[in-house]
């Protein structure tokens, strides 16, 4: 459905940590309905999927997340005290293992990825260069990853000024533009009672064989809200709860000035910040919510095309 009428169809894939698996679902359900964004433009997690996306490698990244278990993820986790809690070399280590970094100016079709300068809080657009650098600075969440520096400059998660980067698939020359909010049930009602602040939802069951699943049982129950003293939050609780009224709220404001033409709104309230190893029930509920918005999308594109 690219259109006979060469339409330049943007798709900006926002940020939400764990939850951007749901993207991997989105990308899936739209290409089954051909329809084949021209421009992909993403920020944090947004911008990883994105940019294996455009690469050509997101099969491959389907198959390694659906593998993720809770151990494996925190085995990921380099701690360092440093400017955030994760370096993030583990991580992008096995990204270099496995993926080939490339330029994006070699990629197939415009990308770009939102990051933002922690010194003067600018939105930056990472037009060129390594798209895995482009991607480690844009998902550089504060306190938890620690900032990346280009060119100067120390630049952190592109979620603090523009979530679901609706302006730059635009200025990238985007005529219609598909987006998907990853943050649009986060504070539901529905939910405030349920584990949805942690930043890891629950510490497996089974009892650990070494010391270092010891820990790793440890670091999850210590970030988890499964504590007999529900009254009182954590330090983690709040500022992962802040975290999510920032996202919301910031959201909410960017897409009422730069509304995108078709909106995508998995319902993941459920899914705490570093849920990764749940990469199956996000893909799923991508694909669901790419489902149901696919009625105005195909519209939408008829009516545009015609």
């Amino acid at each position: 459905m690219k259109s006979r009428n060469k339409l330049r169809i943007g798709l900006a894939l926002g940020s939400g940590a764990a939850r951007g698996w749901a993207h991997i679902g989105v990308i899936q359900t739209l290409q089954r309905n051909d329809i084949s964004p021209d421009i992909v433009c993403g920020t944090s997690i947004g911008a990883l999927v994105g940019a294996t996306m455009v690469a050509g490698e997101l099969d491959r990244l389907d198959r390694w997340v659906r593998t993720l278990s809770w151990q494996k993820v925190i085995g990921y986790f380099d701690l360092t005290m440093a400017g955030g809690l994760i370096k993030g070399e583990k991580l992008f280590d096995f990204f270099h293992e496995h993926l080939e970094d490339r330029n994006i100016e070699e990629l197939d079709r415009p990308f770009g990825a939102i990051a933002t300068d922690l010194a003067s809080g600018r939105e930056i657009w990472l037009r060129d260069g390594s798209v895995f650098e482009a991607v480690r600075a844009s998902i550089s969440l504060p306190g938890l990853f620690t900032p990346v520096e280009r060119n100067g400059d120390l630049l952190v998660d592109g979620g603090l000024v523009n979530p679901v980067p609706v302006s730059m698939c635009r200025a990238l020359g985007a005529q219609v533009v598909i987006a998907v909010d990853l943050n649009a049930d986060l504070l539901s009602a529905i939910h405030r009672d349920k584990a949805t602040t942690a930043v890891i939802s629950a510490a497996p069951d089974d009892e650990p064989d070494s010391l270092l699943e010891r820990i790793q049982q440890r670091l999850s129950a210590a970030l988890s809200l499964d504590r007999k003293d529900h009254d009182t939050p954590s330090v983690v609780d709040v500022v992962t709860a802040s975290i999510n009224i920032m996202q919301v709220r910031i959201t909410r404001s960017r897409l009422a000035g730069e509304p995108a033409d078709a909106l995508i709104t998995p319902r993941l309230a459920e899914f705490a910040l570093l849920d990764f190893h749940r990469a199956k029930e996000a893909i799923e509920e991508g694909e669901a919510a790419a489902e149901r918005a696919m009625p105005q999308i195909k519209s939408l594109l008829g009516r545009t095309q015609s």
